[in-house]
Order: structure tokens, then C-alpha cells, then sequence
């Protein structure tokens, strides 16, 4: 009898957990059926409104001088031996002084960072990297290859690669995610973790299941499932939803002072128009939802953390930001930015770089940090 119950209440376990496994990809795909047809809605209107220019757009072969600014610092390339990927990045200040490693979003790249890699190479060897399926770095064609244990493996090789141990280490966006994951699985690479407008992993799933809200500014998410049409929508009208993510009142820059001057605005889409270019970005998302399927194994970051985040976020509730304290056994701080975008590194740089300063020499001071 006591076996029978046993195995009643295994097979029991069993069905709830695949029910609940075909509840939730059932939900997925119902709900990027639905943001494909509101998406295929938008397409029939461009095609109403611009039948001649809705589908034509130009890929930028010759790079902004922005770009080759060598105040932001110099151009290099590393082959990571166990990937076999090339990465490019920019580093500046002098080699052999603490590195501080910086990690771009969607859908930006290395330039994002150029505020700050004027502000901190006096006391840094900074690195803006880009990150696997981005710029001049390697664009997998799988989308199994930006898995997010890769992506967290790809940091720290290229941290060893540059001659380093330890890290200050700094992520917005996707590169938020992976800093957190990284801060999470190699505590000992980071010395410490500068996140901005990206929740704990955990934290964002917990809250998007729960807050619909939240649920429908992430709408994206599901939209980029799908093979090819995505590329198609973000591409049309020469990449018009693209510029409109940095421009737009809803979701640009928000401070007058720091929009983006065509020239920067045509580095994004330098970078974004090439072959295979839209593609490695929006794999970041494709995988996402097979992590979200089990828990992490480990979700406590033992670095201090100072998280940044930008009241006007069009993309991530704010109220993430505090329930972020759950999961950090260490320092803890967080400052929200009047006013301030997503965009947060590139709309209030001066405020940003202000407030990282001032957590770096928390409880340290110039003279130990230097010897990190």
C-alpha cells in the first residue's frame, strides 16, 4: 500500500508538472500570436502609408567618425580559445590599474558606453565590450549559441584574456542580466557590480508573472520569438522602430541636452544594419523563456551592488528596482534617477557617473582600489 501511495503521488507530481509546463509555453505562444498580429497590423498600415519606402532600407558600410573618436580609446579584437570567438572592444587608461568591464543592451553596442569611458579611464583600464552577436564581434547563426550560461562564460574569459582576476563590473539592459549572472556564478571575478535599469533575473521573472503591466511593456519579448519577421519589422521604413527607441517621447533619451546628434544615431545603425547584425540581437531573447522554465540553482550575489535606475524607464517598472535587495548579501545601493530614461548611461552621464564614483569609494578609498 505504502508503495502504491509512492507512486500515485510520483506520477501525481508528474502530470501537475507537465501541465504546468504546457500552461506556461501555451501562454507564450498564444501571446506572441498575438503580438504578431498587431505587428502584421502596423505592416499593413506602412504598406498603406509608404508603399514605396516601406520596404527599402540602407546598410551604412562606411562607420561614423564618432566611431574612430580616439578620446573613447582604442580598437582591439580577442579570439577566445574554448568559444572560438572573436570579440571586439574598446579599452582606454593605462594598463595594469583595476579593470572596470563594461556590458552594453539591446539593441546598442560598445558606443553606448563613451561617457563613460572618458570619465573613468584616469583611474580604470576600461573595456566596453561587444558582447557576442553585436558590432564587430562574432554573430553566431544558432540561436542556441546565446544561451545565457554562454554569455556568462564569454565575460569571464575575456576578464582572464585582458590579464585579470577581479572586476568592476558594469551592465545595463541585457548586459545588466549577464553582470548579474556573472556577480551570481563567479563572485570572486567581481569586485564590485554596477547594474542599471536591469532587475535581478529572478526578480524580473517573479514580478512580470504577477504585475500584467509589467507583462505588456515586455510585450517584445514574445514578438521576437518568431523567426525572420521580427528582423523585417525593426528593418522597414530604413530601421524607423529602431531610431524611434532612442528619439521617440515614450521611450528615448529623455534629457534635451544629451539627444543623440545624427551622427550617433547613425553608429547604432552603422552597427544594426549589417548582415546577421539584428539577428545575433534579438537571440538574446529567443532563448529566454527556456531559462525562465526552471529556477536558478543560485540567485544570491555576494558583491556589493549599486543599482541605478531611471524613473522614466518605458520598459521595467521601477518597483523592481527595490525588490532587487532580496537577493544581494552584501551593500546595497540604490538611486533612482529623476527624470532619466532606459537609456539611463547615455541620458544623465554626469548624475551616472557621479554616483559610481562615490560607491567605488565607499569603505575604500582611491589608494586601495588602485592595488585591486
Amino acid at each position: 500500500m505504502a508503495r502504491l501511495l509512492h507512486n500515485l503521488l510520483l506520477l501525481t507530481v508528474g502530470l501537475t508538472l507537465k501541465i504546468r509546463v504546457m500552461g506556461y509555453w501555451s501562454l507564450i505562444y498564444g501571446y506572441c500570436a498575438l503580438c504578431t498580429g498587431v505587428a502584421l497590423l502596423k505592416l499593413g498600415w506602412n504598406i498603406i502609408l509608404r508603399p514605396s519606402t516601406t520596404f527599402q532600407w540602407t546598410v551604412r558600410e562606411t562607420p561614423p567618425a564618432c566611431l574612430n573618436d580616439t578620446s573613447l580609446g582604442t580598437h582591439c579584437y580577442v579570439r577566445i580559445k574554448e568559444s572560438g570567438l572573436r570579440f571586439h572592444y574598446v579599452a582606454a587608461g593605462e594598463r595594469g590599474k583595476p579593470l572596470m568591464l563594461f556590458l552594453h543592451g539591446f539593441p546598442e553596442f560598445w558606443f553606448s558606453w563613451r561617457h563613460q569611458l572618458r570619465e573613468f579611464k584616469s583611474e580604470f583600464r576600461v573595456v566596453a565590450v561587444d558582447m557576442r552577436g553585436y558590432g564587430e564581434s562574432d554573430l553566431p547563426s544558432s540561436t542556441e549559441s546565446y544561451r545565457l550560461d554562454y554569455l556568462v562564460t564569454d565575460i569571464k574569459d575575456i576578464v582572464e584574456y585582458l590579464g585579470y582576476n577581479r572586476c568592476f563590473l558594469v551592465g545595463h539592459d541585457w548586459g545588466g542580466i549577464i553582470a548579474w549572472l556573472c556577480a551570481i556564478h563567479y563572485p570572486e571575478m567581481v569586485t564590485k557590480l554596477i547594474v542599471l535599469n536591469s532587475p535581478h533575473p529572478c526578480v524580473f521573472t517573479d514580478y512580470a508573472l504577477h504585475h500584467p503591466s509589467q507583462m505588456l511593456k515586455s510585450s517584445y519579448y514574445f514578438f521576437f520569438q518568431l523567426p525572420y519577421f521580427p528582423e523585417l519589422m525593426l528593418s522597414i521604413n530604413d530601421f524607423k522602430a529602431l531610431k524611434s527607441l532612442f528619439t521617440s517621447r515614450s521611450t528615448g533619451i529623455s534629457c534635451k541636452g544629451r539627444w543623440l546628434t545624427t551622427e550617433e544615431l547613425e553608429a547604432y545603425l552603422h552597427a544594426l544594419s549589417q548582415p546577421g547584425a539584428l539577428t545575433g540581437a534579438l537571440n538574446y531573447f529567443r532563448n529566454v523563456f527556456r531559462c525562465l522554465v526552471l529556477p536558478l540553482s543560485q540567485s544570491e550575489v555576494k558583491s556589493p551592488v549599486l543599482l541605478l535606475w531611471g524613473e522614466r524607464d518605458a520598459f521595467l517598472e521601477q518597483d523592481m528596482a527595490e525588490a532587487c535587495r532580496l537577493y544581494i548579501r552584501n551593500h546595497f545601493r540604490l538611486n533612482i534617477i529623476s527624470g532619466a530614461s532606459h537609456w539611463l548611461q547615455q541620458d544623465q552621464p554626469d548624475i551616472v557617473n557621479t554616483l559610481i564614483w562615490t560607491f567605488i569609494k565607499e569603505g575604500e578609498g582611491r589608494k586601495n582600489y588602485r592595488n585591486l
